[in-house]
């Protein structure tokens, strides 16, 4: 197998140590971006404990999304670059461009040095989020092909953020690439393996549940996918040449009720998951809630709708088999449980 130089950007956050984590496996030589390099020596701990192996083909500089610093650096002999770092505030924010801003800006100065430092391919990880909020309900089954409507109902500033950065980025290529190759990745609900002690993205939903500080659960539900499997689709995009040009949808199977979570919760873990409601909160309620919550507000339109997806490019192009939902809830609750993460808050 070929070997790489591959730049990791967000070196921290959940998607990208998963990455990292399998890029070093496959004997590539990494270099990860991190805000400060105070970071450097915890973020080697954590990939340590999850079972890195040859972390001395892993280095790191120091590069924010909003700054120019550090970019031409980071990208220097890089052969291809994993955009993973990006702002993930689901649900309602009082400034929206807090989001919108370092995610659109940020890949765009991602890209600009990748171009420059003839960087072959960049994967980008883009969301669901870019793909099927603001649409009307049906039995559409949502693809790459399809796009959020930013002006359509239930869509937040991370949902503007995701859509409104990855339509930049394909633009960008288009018109200023000069022969660069972009792929984009779009993840449903990310959950798995928790490494170290930050919760991230939909893992939260887990930790909600085990903890007992969601009462009951709501009528909705997610379309899910292994944070691991996440990260091979990016590793399986580098150097495939069907991928170039391609947005890839990266779901497991059909959507999950909260109910049917909390459920394999308590046949998976048992006494650990003593805490875990059974209870439905009626969507009503959220309704009426929503007139005051603004955080509940964002999930009413969604209440009782399970969106269908189709990961058949994926699978196609990329050669990619997901692990089942169950395996990823499961994993990702087993992590918390172990690390002390599923306790209740102080």
């Amino acid at each position: 197998m070929t070997r790489y130089n591959v730049l990791v950007t967000g070196g921290s956050g959940f998607i990208a140590s998963h990455c990292i984590l399998q890029l070093l496996a496959a004997g590539h030589t990494v270099r990860a971006t991190i805000r400060s390099l105070d970071k450097q020596a915890s973020i080697r701990n954590v990939l340590q404990d999850a079972g890195a192996s040859h972390l001395d083909n892993l280095s790191f500089v120091a590069a924010d999304l909003l700054e120019d610093d550090g970019w031409a650096e980071a990208v220097a002999d890089i052969d291809y670059v994993l955009h993973v770092a990006s702002p993930v505030h689901p649900g309602h924010v009082d400034n929206e461009n807090d989001v919108i801003r370092p995610a659109r800006e940020g890949t765009l100065r991602v890209l600009r040095a990748a171009r420059d430092a003839a960087v072959k391919r960049v994967v980008l990880t883009s969301a669901f989020h870019a793909v099927s909020w603001g649409h009307p309900h049906s039995d559409h089954v949502f693809t790459e092909a399809d796009w959020t409507i930013l002006d359509g109902p239930g869509v937040d500033a991370y949902g503007k953020s995701k859509t409104i950065a990855e339509r930049a980025a394909w633009d960008f290529v288009a018109q200023e690439g000069r022969g660069m190759e972009l792929t984009s990745m779009l993840p449903v609900a990310v959950m798995g393996m928790v490494m170290g002690r930050e919760i991230s993205g939909s893992n939260h939903v887990i930790q909600r549940l085990l903890n007992g500080t969601m009462p009951a659960v709501p009528n909705i539900y997610f379309p899910v996918v292994d944070a691991e499997d996440v990260a091979s689709a990016h590793i399986a995009a580098m150097d495939n040449p069907a991928a170039a040009g391609q947005r890839f949808l990266l779901s497991n199977g059909p959507a999950i009720s909260m109910r049917d979570i909390a459920g394999i919760l308590k046949a998976e873990l048992g006494a650990a998951a003593s805490r875990v409601p059974t209870r439905t909160i009626p969507n009503f309620v959220l309704r009426l809630a929503g007139m005051f919550r603004p955080e509940i507000k964002a999930i009413v339109p969604d209440l009782g709708y399970a969106k269908r997806t189709s990961n058949d490019k994926a699978r196609r192009l990329l050669k990619w088999a997901p692990h089942s939902s169950r395996g990823a809830i499961t994993t990702a609750a087993r992590s918390m449980v172990s690390k002390g993460l599923a306790d209740p808050p102080a």
